[in-house]
C-alpha cells in the first residue's frame, strides 16, 4: 500500500520515556516525570467526584455539540457560544485547521523552534513551510510579516512559546496583526495562557472582535490538570468556526472529557493555587541557575528551557534519567517542567552534582 509521498518524510509522534520504562531500565523505585509540562498537582478533587457520580450510560454517544461545556466556557472566557470549537486536545484542533485550509499551492509561516505539530500537519497537507528563526528565544514577528505573500494561508504563533517559555507582548502582537492581510489566518496557541502572569501578556479575547482572521487556542491539559482527558478549544469569528466544524469528527470529545472540564471550571481556586505554586517554584529555579551560571529563558509557563555550559542536552538528559528524572532534550538545550517543591529540590541537587563532575 502507498501513502502520500510527503508522509514518508515524517516520523510518527514519539512520546518521551514513560515512568515504567525508566523504572525497568535502571531498576529505580521512584520516577519523576518532568518532560511533558503536566500539572504536578494533578486536577481539582471536583473532577474525580464528577466523573465518578455524574456519568450517564457508556452506551450513549457524548454530546457532539458539547452544549453544557460550551455554555460554561463561553461564560468563563467572555465569547459567544457560536465562537467556540472543541477538540480532542489542541493537537486535533491543529489538525482540523491545517486540513481545512492548507494545500499544495499554499504556504504557512511559523517559528523555527516552536511546537512541532504545526509543521507536521503542514507537511501532511503538502503545503510550503516557511520557518523563521527565533530571536533570543522570541518569535521574530517582523521577519514573519515579511515572509507573507499571496499564497500564505496560516501564521502560527505559540504564545507563550513551547519550548522556550517566552512570549509576544500585547503591543508587538497588535502591531503584527495590523500588518497581516485579512485573508491570512493568525493562530495564537495559548496552551499555557493560565500560567502567563506578565503584565504585558496579551489579552486576546477583545482582539477577536477586531480581527476576523484571528483564532485563539486554549486547553484543559495544562493548568487544569486534565491532559489524560484530551480536551481543548478554539475561539474565533462565528462564521469561521462554522466552517471549521465541517472538518471536526463527530463526537470528538468524550463524555468523560466534557464532564471533567465542566467540573474543573467550577473550581478555579485549584487552578489559581497551582499557578501560585508554579510561580514560587520558578523563582527557586531562577535563583539556582543564576548562582551556577546556567543559561535559561525567563518563562511564562510551567516549564523552563535551559542550557548548561559545557554539557550537551543529551548528556544532561541521560544523567538526570539515571537519577529517575525524565526531562525533554532538544538540540540546543533541555526543557524541564516545574514540579512540586520536593521534586524541584531533588532535581536541582542532581544538577548541582552533575555540574561538579565530568560526564
Amino acid at each position: 500500500m502507498k501513502v502520500k509521498k510527503q508522509l514518508l518524510t515524517l516520523d510518527a509522534y514519539v512520546p518521551g520515556k514513560s515512568s515504567e520504562e525508566v523504572r525497568k531500565e535502571f531498576g529505580l523505585n521512584k520516577i519523576v516525570k518532568l518532560a511533558s509540562n503536566e500539572n504536578p498537582y494533578g486536577s481539582s478533587p471536583a473532577v474525580l467526584e464528577a466523573i465518578s457520580t455524574a456519568i450517564p450510560s457508556f452506551a450513549i454517544y457524548p454530546d457532539g455539540a458539547a452544549i453544557e461545556l460550551r455554555e460554561r466556557v463561553a461564560y468563563h472566557v467572555g465569547v459567544n457560544e457560536n465562537q467556540l470549537l472543541f477538540s480532542s486536545g489542541l493537537d486535533e484542533l491543529i489538525q482540523i485547521i491545517s486540513r481545512a485550509i492548507l494545500s499544495s499551492d499554499t504556504n504557512t509561516i511559523m517559528a523555527q523552534g516552536t511546537f512541532p505539530q504545526y509543521k507536521h500537519h503542514a507537511v501532511i497537507e503538502n503545503a510550503e513551510i516557511r520557518e523563521v528563526a527565533l530571536k533570543n528565544g522570541l518569535h521574530d514577528l517582523d521577519e514573519m510579516a515579511k515572509r507573507i505573500d499571496e499564497n500564505t494561508k496560516i501564521i502560527w504563533i505559540c504564545n507563550p512559546n513551547n519550548p522556550t517559555g517566552t512570549y509576544v507582548n500585547q503591543m508587538d502582537l497588535e502591531q503584527f496583526l495590523a500588518r497581516v492581510p485579512a485573508d491570512v489566518l493568525v493562530v495564537l496557541d495559548e496552551a499555557y495562557y493560565e500560567y502567563a502572569i506578565a503584565e504585558d501578556y496579551p489579552q486576546t479575547i477583545p482582539l477577536l472582535k477586531q480581527y476576523e482572521n484571528l483564532l485563539v487556542l486554549r486547553t484543559f491539559s495544562k493548568a487544569y490538570g486534565l491532559a489524560a482527558f484530551r480536551i481543548g478549544y478554539g475561539m474565533g469569528s462565528a462564521a469561521f468556526i462554522k466552517q471549521l466544524e465541517v472538518t471536526r469528527l463527530p463526537f470528538n470529545t468524550s463524555v468523560l472529557a466534557q464532564t471533567a472540564a465542566i467540573a474543573a471550571l467550577q473550581d478555579l481556586a485549584f487552578v489559581e493555587d497551582s499557578i501560585d505554586k508554579n510561580s514560587e517554584e520558578k523563582q527557586r529555579f531562577y535563583h539556582f541557575f543564576d548562582q551556577h551560571q546556567i543559561v535559561y529563558y525567563p518563562s511564562q509557563t510551567n516549564f523552563i528551557y535551559l542550557n548548561i555550559p559545557g554539557k550537551s542536552s543529551g548528556e544532561v538528559f541521560q544523567f538526570l534519567l539515571e537519577k529517575g528524572f525524565i526531562i525533554r532534550p532538544f538540540p540546543e538545550g533541555v526543557r524541564i517542567t516545574i514540579g512540586t517543591e520536593q521534586e524541584n529540590k531533588e532535581l536541582l541537587q542532581h544538577i548541582e552534582q552533575m555540574i561538579a563532575v565530568k560526564l
